[in-house]
């Protein structure tokens, strides 16, 4: 390993002179600095971080905790945090959760253990008023930056979030306007509060068209393909007569459109159906979905700028950013006399 004591020796400079070019301090020239880093490129000199760290109490690293990089999601947020960290000159540790909170907090902690400068974090929603590891982040000033809405267990952190209550609204919007009158629902966790606005953003639709809220129209689902199937096949046993099916998220949409279709029942000519996210297999999907654009990049984007001011010393406001509809082939008028 190329040593700063070898990089001096080779300039026949001091070691204090190379730690200075290196570090771009204003007492060197600019012809010795220019000097001093192309022979430590040349010698495949690699700086020590961790010393770095040591001196100026910056490890340079973020902590990036999510459910899980296979939820497509959170992939164009986590590429979007990573550009512009790496913009900045930090490294990225990623971590799943899984959506399980024992998990969530050994990770948690796991980043703490590397001294992270800051850490984002989608949380793993859980009905609790309290939580002892986000107390804790709050407690030790942690830079934390919630990626999604905040709950009773982190009421108090920076955020960036999505407006899921006008998102869902335009996706209700759109369905009414186009003729439907019984439009089911397929909900998500109930303790997510995206989930929650997604439902408000539904209700208040309807309500707007001076449409009684039906309760039997609202189906448990989650979040998964697989859920959204099995909440479609209850749907179909409850024979509603809905001729609209919005869901939560593009996934459960997904689920709920395939399992129609294996039943054959033609989309949208029999049944309209709505997602929210606009994850890029819903452009692709057999019957092209329509459905809500979170504006994922921007999201990431905001999330850095938001960790930026906490890095400075600053509390910035809650960033919320809005998603535009995304109409596509799965929305029609109902068929006359369904």
């Amino acid at each position: 390993m190329i040593r700063l004591q070898d990089i001096a020796e080779r300039a026949q400079v001091s070691i204090m002179t190379v730690s200075k070019s290196l570090r771009d301090a204003p007492d060197i020239s600019a012809a010795t600095k220019d000097r001093i880093r192309r022979l430590a490129s040349e010698m495949g000199y690699v700086p020590n971080s961790a010393a770095q760290g040591l001196r100026n109490r910056r490890t340079q690293l973020f902590g990036l905790i999510i459910p899980a990089s296979t939820d497509p999601s959170f992939s164009r947020i986590s590429m979007a945090i990573e550009e512009r960290a790496f913009e900045l000159g930090f490294d990225l540790i990623c971590a799943h959760s899984l959506n399980q909170v024992a998990r969530e907090e050994h990770c948690i902690r796991r980043m703490l253990a590397r001294r992270v400068d800051g850490l984002f974090i989608c949380p793993t929603y859980r009905l609790q008023s309290k939580s002892d590891v986000f107390d804790e982040l709050w407690n030790r000033q942690v830079p934390t930056v919630i990626l999604g809405h905040r709950a009773p267990f982190c009421p108090n952190f920076a955020s960036v979030e999505t407006e899921d209550i006008l998102g869902s609204y335009k996706a209700t919007r759109h369905l009414l306007q186009l003729g439907h009158r019984r439009i089911a629902f397929l909900a998500g966790n109930p303790a997510s509060p995206a989930s929650q606005e997604r439902m408000e953003g539904y209700r208040r639709a309807l309500r707007e068209s001076g449409l009684d809220v039906d309760d039997s129209l609202v189906f448990q689902a989650g979040s998964t393909i697989e859920e959204g199937e099995k909440a479609t096949a209850q749907f179909a046993q409850e024979k509603t007569n809905a001729t609209a099916v919005q869901a939560v998220n593009d996934l459960v949409a997904i689920g709920a459109a395939s399992f129609l279709l294996s039943q054959g029942i033609k989309i949208p000519e029999d049944c309209s159906v709505a997602g929210f996210g606009n994850i890029l297999v819903s452009e692709h999907f057999r019957v092209p979905l329509t459905t809500v654009r979170q504006p994922k990049h921007r999201l990431g984007i905001a999330a850095v700028e938001v960790m930026q001011k906490l890095l400075q010393g600053e509390m910035p406001p809650v960033r919320r950013l809005i998603g535009d509809l995304v109409i596509r082939e799965s929305t029609a008028k109902p068929r006359d006399g369904r």
